[in-house]
């Protein structure tokens, strides 16, 4: 654990995500009220305020040339418009300056981008936005990708997943700068998760495959989104669609890049998680009505896809219309 002042810089560019700067600072300062050191400064190329995403203007503390010549950690925003941010060469260029600067180097969100522009991120793991992964991945193939963990370290560099993750980012960095009672102390204080249950993937939209062009895929697929409970199997999907099932699987992976056994258990998954968002079923009722047969193939699919079970699963994701019951601690 350090016991020295460390700085932390975070660059700050026009529409920079409001929440990839204001989440990991409120994180770091607060974590000053319960003994840490950090000595937070946010830059803008101009030293000058910058409009965020949301519209809003954010303060600096100055430019670049402002800080220590050495950095205790930089930390890298996104844009969702990543483009228009790799595009901006002084934003890269100064990036790419501060990380060699730095001991440690981190990125939320879209901020992975400006960092896979100046090369740091070359054959490393990565994380950003579940959204994003495909963008990221290729756009910089020599990157290794990882659409769902929360955060992932590979060395001294830390990347994290979209928008608030950048708080989970945030407060690995101060359980290992500071231990884990002053990491702990911050998270209740900002009433978040000491370490998020599940990755990201349960927060995915939808985990939809690629939309197929074969007839004979796309028939298949309706066949099974139309009856996801009915005993699919692979040879009966093939003689039904009056293909082979070698076949059939065959252009299941070259169109959907997955094979009908998991595009099944994928149209289950999708159909579970809108009955319990928005049903009353027991999960035992769930598991029967998306076709997992029982409770327990339930649990183990999520656990294995999404991370999470069933029942914290409609916990965090279930509708917020009608009454809800609040519990006071």
């Amino acid at each position: 654990m350090s016991r020295g002042r460390r700085t932390v810089a975070v660059v700050a560019f026009d529409g920079v995500q409001l929440l990839d700067v204001t989440g990991p600072v409120e994180v770091f300062t607060t974590a000053n009220r319960y003994g840490a050191d950090y000595d937070v400064r946010v830059v803008s190329l101009t030293g000058v305020g910058v409009p965020t995403s949301s519209g809003l203007v954010i303060g600096v503390n100055g430019p670049p040339s402002d800080l220590p010549r050495r950095i205790g950690t930089l930390l890298v925003p996104g844009r969702r418009d990543w483009r228009s941010a790799v595009a901006d060469t002084q934003l890269v260029d100064l990036v790419a300056r501060l990380s060699s600067r730095a001991e440690r180097v981190a990125s939320v969100c879209a901020g992975a981008f400006v960092l896979a522009a100046t090369g740091v991120l070359d054959g490393r793991r990565v994380a950003t936005h579940w959204e994003l992964a495909p963008q990221l991945a290729a756009a910089y193939p020599g990157v290794r990708v990882e659409a769902d963990p929360v955060f992932v370290r590979d060395g001294h560099i830390v990347t994290s997943a979209g928008v608030t993750a950048g708080i989970d980012l945030a407060l690995s960095l101060v359980e290992e700068d500071w231990g884990t009672d002053i990491a702990r102390s911050v998270a209740r204080q900002l009433v978040v998760f000491m370490a998020r249950p599940g990755g990201q993937a349960q927060f995915s939209a939808r985990l939809t495959p690629r939309q197929p062009q074969h007839a004979v895929v796309r028939r298949v697929m309706d066949r099974v989104t139309a009856e996801p409970t009915a005993e699919h199997t692979l040879c009966s999907l093939a003689e039904a669609a009056g293909v082979s099932a070698r076949h059939l699987g065959r252009l299941f992976r070259i169109e959907v890049g997955m094979t009908p056994g998991q595009y099944i258990e994928s149209v289950r998954v999708e159909a579970a998680q809108v009955l319990l968002e928005d049903g009353t079923g027991t999960i035992e009722e769930v598991a029967q009505q998306a076709g997992f047969g029982s409770s327990e193939s339930l649990r183990r699919v999520f656990q294995l896809r999404l991370g999470v079970s069933p029942t914290v699963y409609r916990a965090r994701f279930r509708s917020t219309g009608g009454s809800r019951h609040v519990a006071v601690v």
